[in-house]
């Protein structure tokens, strides 16, 4: 995967993609953080004019064992339940995505329940939910491999070029903090959930069993390793999808600390997959806010919700498409431009194909 993901440098692009917006400005005026935003879609998609078709919202689901622990932040409410309310059209999650013409999916990585077949439901169950890892490994390393090629499957037969990518469980975000922690040899105080309706000493009894946690798996560093220590099978998952959807220059829109924890232990597998991602939130909490900081990012827009991942990147969608239409649409009269400046050549890699002779566990 290192080398089937490309960079998306293009100086001479770039230079044209500024040319075109300052043809626009005098005109127009200046639009600011959409301007920045329009040239990078440009260098994602290598062209004068970005569009993007068939956007997939996909919400990555799995349990963790550590949540037995007791966890102070968990989640909205039980994986299943919020799942099936998901499905079924019951969160502003899933009416934002409706009306924004996102396909949302949500992906079964591993929770301990078995729920019903659903035309929005992508079974790709690793397990009933990971481990306790405050007692052992929270998954195997075959797991970990199997969750992403799982993902690298999913990414493979992705219709359209741009996906959100959102994951929902209890203990997930502690988990994800562990993997961001160890990863970036930061402190995971500053990931762990915290914020309004937090109190302090159910954030302090987290703390403490997030540290516990990470002391019994001291000195484990490697990528795959830390993912099968620490890490969510929606993690793993949500690493092959990135992958496989930056080789083929889809735009990543990552939201919250799972989809972040993927994208970090993604990049140290192929480092220009980030080239390819924007980031946005759902959530108030400080730990998002050093999450970001990880990757120099900040969020497409703050709005103070508190809501499922996913719900911001379902609002900031028509900021991205607004974005591309700087670049695309014309006004009535004006010359469409070319889609290319000068002699630009392909240099495109092959298209990826899942490992000869690898199943999905």
């Amino acid at each position: 995967m290192r080398s089937l993901v490309s960079p998306t440098s293009n100086p001479m692009l770039e230079k044209a993609l500024l040319e075109k917006l300052q043809l626009r400005n005098r005109t127009g005026g200046r639009l600011g953080e959409l301007e920045p935003l329009a040239v990078r879609l440009g260098l994602m998609q290598r062209t004068l004019k970005p569009k993007f078709h068939e956007p997939q919202l996909l919400v990555f689901a799995a349990d963790h064992g550590i949540a037995v622990n007791g966890l102070s932040s968990g989640s909205l409410g039980d994986t299943h339940e919020v799942v099936d309310q998901l499905m079924n059209g019951q969160l502003p999650l899933a009416v934002f995505a409706r009306l924004q013409q996102l396909d949302l999916s949500v992906v079964d990585c591993g929770m301990s329940e078995n729920i019903p077949g659903h035309e929005r439901l992508l079974a790709r169950k690793i397990a009933h939910g990971t481990r306790n890892a405050r007692m052992t490994q929270a998954m195997t390393l075959e797991q970990a491999h199997a969750g992403m090629r799982a993902g690298m499957e999913i990414g493979q037969k992705l219709r359209g070029n741009a996906v959100v990518l959102a994951g929902l469980g209890v203990g997930a975000n502690e988990s994800a903090a562990m993997v961001l922690a160890r990863l970036a040899d930061t402190s995971v105080r500053e990931l762990i959930t915290s914020g309004p309706g937090i109190d302090p000493q159910d954030a302090a009894a987290s703390l403490e069993i997030v540290r516990r946690t990470q002391a019994r798996h001291r000195g484990i560093t490697d990528p795959i390793e830390v993912l099968a220590a620490f890490g969510g099978f929606e993690v793993a998952v949500m690493v092959g999808v990135m992958l496989m959807a930056a080789s083929k220059r889809s735009l990543l829109m990552i939201d919250g600390l799972p989809a972040c924890a993927a994208l970090l232990l993604a990049s140290r597998i192929a480092q220009p997959v980030t080239d390819y991602c924007v980031f946005c939130r759902s959530h108030p909490h400080r730990g998002l806010d050093k999450a970001l900081s990880l990757f120099r990012a900040t969020a497409l827009m703050e709005l103070g919700l508190d809501s499922n991942d996913g719900t911001g990147a379902a609002l900031a969608w028509p900021m991205v498409r607004s974005a591309a239409a700087l670049l695309t649409e014309v006004a009535d009269g004006e010359d469409p431009g070319p889609s290319w400046p000068g002699e630009l050549e392909e240099d495109e890699p092959p298209q990826p194909e899942l490992f000869p002779g690898d199943r999905l566990y």
